[in-house]
């Protein structure tokens, strides 16, 4: 995977840019200026990162993940990630009928519903799953592959299904691990 240069990222803009972030060239990232991203941080190939955007440090964005942060926001806390082909959505078109829906047509004809999405610490979600405006998901969670999650979390639980329920609670061990990791920053 190519990602982008050090030149390179600083000429895109960005609110805030953290040290040793990678980007791949093959992303596409719209409204830099409204978008943050903290040190060790990667985005991959084929992504789509759009709106208001903030992202912790040592984040991962994988292959084909497509966050739609748009005037909400999306924010994802350190050393949480998206695997291959997650969407996140802050907004919604009225799906029932009573309105006309699609970015083409005026706002006066048609319902969105428009709501942040907050991603924890240390939540990971799995491959395919999606992410739904207004939802929290508190630290530590776990989603499975293909989930589809329409309503908040609860901390250190382990989510799957459509829509996505609590199956089991998840370890706290990482955290062992992400002290360690941090004060090894530090010598």
């Amino acid at each position: 995977m190519a990602f982008l240069t050090d030149t390179q990222l600083k000429e895109m803009g960005f609110k805030k840019l953290g040290k040793q972030v990678k980007i791949s060239d093959k992303a596409s990232l719209y409204n830099c200026d409204q978008l943050s991203i903290g040190d060790n941080s990667r985005i991959d190939d084929f992504c789509v990162i759009s709106g208001k955007v903030t992202l912790g440090r040592n984040v991962h964005i994988a292959i084909f993940s497509n966050v739609a942060g748009g005037e909400s926001g999306v924010t994802m806390e350190d050393f949480s990630g998206l695997a291959y082909g997650c969407q996140v959505f802050t907004q919604s078109d009225d799906y029932s009928g009573k309105t006309l829906t699609n970015p083409t047509v005026p706002s006066a004809y048609k319902t969105e519903t428009k709501s942040p999405v907050h991603i924890g610490r240390h939540v990971i979600i799995g491959t395919n799953s999606i992410v739904l405006p207004g939802v929290n998901l508190a630290e530590g969670c776990s989603v499975g592959a293909m989930t589809m999650v329409t309503k908040s979390t609860e901390a250190w639980g382990i989510y799957f299904g459509i829509p996505a329920k609590r199956i089991k609670n998840r370890s706290r061990d990482l955290l062992d691990l992400e002290a360690e990791y941090l004060a090894s920053e530090k010598d």
